[in-house]
């Protein structure tokens, strides 16, 4: 006997299920009117978006050369070589001429070639014709990718003013910092189709904005005046056993650098392996504390406000105290009855504290502001510091630091701006912005088009007549204080400089930082020159290390720019 299961329930239940089903499709047939129709269009814009792909056009970097079109930087194609291994048929003959192409050992390339990997580098940074010279093989599984690099043909002759390139064609430091965006040009876009791989199909893009190139720079910097300083600079670390070294030219007339060199340095072209600390520009990074070549500004402020005279006699003493604090000599002795010249030529800290004093602290830190102390020069060169120089109304001001910042202790410099102040006094008084581009090459419809950078004249440091007594001045020290940076024939004005290191705790017993700075021909200066030797071992003093070293590039300076010598260009000049 069968169980019978129908009954009124079921019954029931099959008009709910028939309304069920027709519901869910209801609901399908609705969405498929939605997509197909209301839709539609935003379903083809997701499917035209992973159909097509933008891709970046790079822009040219413009090149970089030095004053006389000498290429110091500029962009290059290199190749990297990969492998895709078990593409390869006939990897004998292909290790034989690769190792010929790129000059590696034959065993490394076939062990390359026929490795189980599936993707293998077999080189990179290959040379432009070498890349070329690969990739007409037209062998599968070698892919040849060019790659867009910076290249600097000079190596570490100009790294710090030139700076650095880095991956992703950005610059930094130096020239390539401060310029980047001139530099780097307008990227281009193209909108182009892609097959399922996201591979480009040979098919005209849909979108396209062309890459424009960027600028290119002419600098102020001479090569040939680089090697020279560069040269000396070398010699000079190595006779006196300084740590480091900067040289710094300058045209006093238009504030053109002419040169800068430090070290130690690095290769621009592989700045990866570079000690980080090494990057930066030490003409505009690295501050010091100057020691005696800072009273050329003391003394031009003292003339030009009044306070002194070259006549103008103090009593040393060989020790003056000055807001607490006792301020001696460096040899701790006394001179007696001396004027403003016996003070200068003999580096007398009593004699530059007593000048400061005398003015009074308004009217000195008025002259080191109009000098350009404290502030940026405004040189067109990335990461320029400020400096060091503390103010009265600062909180860590002191009245004694009237006294000791008048011979460059206590205030930090950089030698940029050391450089510029001297050079004022080199120019008559007026005060000059340091630059280093002196032309833009850019490209328009009509082809290039030149900008000539206008030299500036920020202010008048002191009159004229100041710096004609200051230069005077000058002559007389090198002549009678310091004459290892004398040049036969010439006329030159300068002053050596000492330096203490200040540690966290006072300054370092031993240790120095010796400075000469001066410009030639004294009565038409040509150029002024800033010679810096950190640490030198073999003697302490700026007339024993730095001045030899300013007078062994200032004379070379003179032969290449042709200078005549005092004596002749008089007779010339009559």
């Amino acid at each position: 006997m069968s169980a019978n299961h129908s009954g009124p329930g079921a019954g029931r239940r099959l008009p709910v299920l028939a309304f069920c089903l027709t519901f869910c499709f209801a609901v399908i047939i609705g969405q498929l009117v939605h997509y197909q129709v209301l839709d539609h269009s935003a379903l083809a814009a997701t499917a035209n978006r992973q159909r097509t792909w933008t891709k970046e056009v790079a822009s040219n970097r413009g090149y970089i050369a030095d004053a006389n079109g000498h290429i110091l930087a500029l962009q290059v194609v290199e190749w990297q070589i990969d492998v895709s291994p078990s593409l390869v048929a006939k990897p004998d003959e292909l290790a034989n001429r690769l190792a010929e192409l790129l000059g590696l050992p034959r065993e490394d390339i076939y062990r390359q070639l026929t490795s189980e990997d599936p993707w293998v580098r077999l080189a990179s940074r290959v040379d432009y014709e070498t890349g070329e010279a690969i990739n007409a093989l037209q062998v599968d599984g070698i892919t040849c990718i060019p790659i867009h690099r910076r290249s600097y043909p000079e190596k570490e002759l100009m790294a710090h003013a030139l700076g650095i390139v880095n991956n992703t064609g950005d610059g930094f430091y130096g020239v390539e910092g401060y310029y980047n965006q001139e530099l780097k040009g307008t990227v281009g876009l193209r909108r182009v189709e892609q097959n399922p791989l996201g591979e480009e199909l040979p098919l005209p893009p849909q979108e396209e904005s062309f890459a424009w190139p960027g600028a290119s720079l002419v600098l102020t910097l001479d090569r040939n005046i680089q090697y020279i300083v560069a040269e000396e600079l070398q010699r000079a670390l190595e006779e006196y056993g300084a740590k480091s070294g900067t040289v710094l030219v300058m045209e006093p007339r238009t504030g053109a650098i002419l040169a800068s060199y430090s070290y130690p340095n690095y290769d621009p072209n592989n700045f990866a392996q570079a000690d980080i600390d090494l990057l930066a520009d030490p003409v505009v990074s690295k501050m010091w504390e100057p020691g005696s070549i800072f009273k050329i500004v003391t003394w031009a402020a003292g003339i030009d406000s009044g306070t002194i005279s070259p006549g103008t006699t103090f009593y040393d003493e060989g020790a003056l105290e000055v807001g607490g604090r006792v301020i001696q000599n460096w040899d701790r002795q006394g001179y007696g009855l001396v004027s403003m010249v016996d003070g200068l030529v003999n580096s007398l800290n009593t004699v530059a504290a007593y000048t400061s004093t005398s003015m009074g602290k308004d009217t000195f830190y008025t002259y080191l502001r109009r000098f350009g102390f404290g502030a940026l020069t405004q040189v067109d060169l990335a990461s320029e510091g400020p400096g060091m120089m503390k103010l009265p109304g600062d909180s860590n001001w002191f009245p004694s630091d009237l006294g000791t910042n008048s011979f460059g202790q206590g205030i930090a410099v950089t030698p940029v701006q050391m450089l510029a102040a001297v050079a004022s006094v080199a120019n008559h008084g007026t005060l000059m912005q340091p630059y280093i581009v002196k032309e833009f090459i850019s490209q328009d419809e009509d082809g290039p088009r030149r900008i000539t950078v206008e030299p500036m004249a920020i202010r008048r440091a002191v009159s004229a007549e100041t710096a004609a007594t200051m230069t005077d001045m000058m002559v007389q020290v090198v002549e009678e204080g310091a004459p290892k940076a004398a040049v036969p024939g010439y006329r030159v004005a300068g002053k050596s400089g000492t330096a203490q290191i200040p540690e966290p705790y006072g300054y370092n017993p031993t240790d120095t930082i010796a400075a000469f700075v001066g410009f030639a021909p004294a009565d038409d200066p040509r150029f002024v020159l800033l010679v810096k030797l950190d640490r030198p071992s073999v003697s302490p003093w700026g007339t024993q290390t730095a001045a030899p070293a300013f007078q062994a590039i200032a004379q070379r300076l003179l032969i290449y720019m042709q200078v005549p010598p005092d004596d002749l260009r008089v007779a010339l000049d009559q």
